[in-house]
């Protein structure tokens, strides 16, 4: 098994937010082959259609990836294989680079150890609470994104393994400023789909969610946080930074994000 190259946090710690995360990730879309975990849920959600290689099994890489290849192809998805530093076996990364797969959306998972003394004391926020269908309805709105995909999330959230508690912020217009969910797993609470409507950005509304959030979840008994953030999304980053999160470890994919689009008809 690799390892994290931080030595902020133990290295058992981050392995079982790397759990909690594939867990709260769940989807009923899912098989094992040979050790490597494939979830195939259409969607936007990358971590819901790729492999995850969580043991090293036994057949070699690139037989491997061939079964896995023949189960997204019959899916209608693109082969991803999800790189993080417990990825099995050992060297993956290097052979799935070796045999052509492109790597793309590095990401970071941050880590806000002894929350409850992290938080600081403030006024309490007056959240929404939004059932997983009108939550994924409302964040797909914010995010553009196509109605299937809406949908898709809507199902995951609905059967996740883990329960997840959606919320909006509005500002004092009524309208929805940000919204995000936290799923809490024995003493972890992981923070998912913050979104801030574009219009109401740089004016604190993402902190003030998630540090309630972060307040609820330890209400609940959470006594460690985590989260995913696209390692170039400056911004969010920064927010986080803010509350306390620090780089725990960093995954990226290997494959293709996308199906490739068919070619256009040629004119006559």
């Amino acid at each position: 098994m690799t390892r994290p190259s931080t030595t902020l946090f133990p290295t058992a710690l981050l392995a079982r937010i790397e759990e909690a995360g594939l867990n709260a990730a769940g989807t009923p879309q899912q098989r094992l082959v040979d050790g490597w975990l494939l979830r195939y849920s259409a969607g936007k959600a990358k971590r819901a259609r790729c492999v995850n290689p969580i043991a090293a099994g036994r057949l070699p890489v690139a037989e491997k990836l061939a079964l896995c290849r023949a189960v997204y192809e019959a899916a209608g998805l693109p082969l991803m294989v999800r790189i993080t530093p417990f990825a099995e076996p050992a060297g993956l990364d290097d052979s799935l680079a070796a045999l052509g797969l492109p790597r793309f959306d590095d990401t970071r998972v941050m880590v806000l150890p002894e929350l409850a003394q992290a938080l600081p004391s403030g006024p309490a926020v007056t959240l929404e609470p939004v059932g997983p269908q009108a939550y994924a309805q409302i964040v797909g709105g914010l995010r553009g994104s196509p109605p299937g995909h809406r949908e898709a999330h809507a199902q995951r959230l609905a059967l996740s393994p883990v329960p997840y508690r959606g919320f909006v912020l509005r500002d004092g217009d009524g309208e929805i400023a940000v919204c995000g969910q936290y799923v809490v797993e024995g003493l972890l609470v992981g923070l998912y789909d913050v979104y801030t409507a574009p219009k109401a950005r740089n004016h604190g509304w993402a902190s003030r969610l998630c540090l309630e959030l972060l307040r609820r979840a330890v209400a609940d008994g959470a006594r460690t946080a985590y989260l995913q953030v696209d390692a170039d999304n400056t911004p969010a980053r920064a927010v986080y930074h803010r509350i306390g999160f620090r780089d725990g470890y960093a995954y990226h994919y290997r494959g293709a994000a996308e199906l490739p689009r068919p070619a256009e008809p040629r004119s006559p």
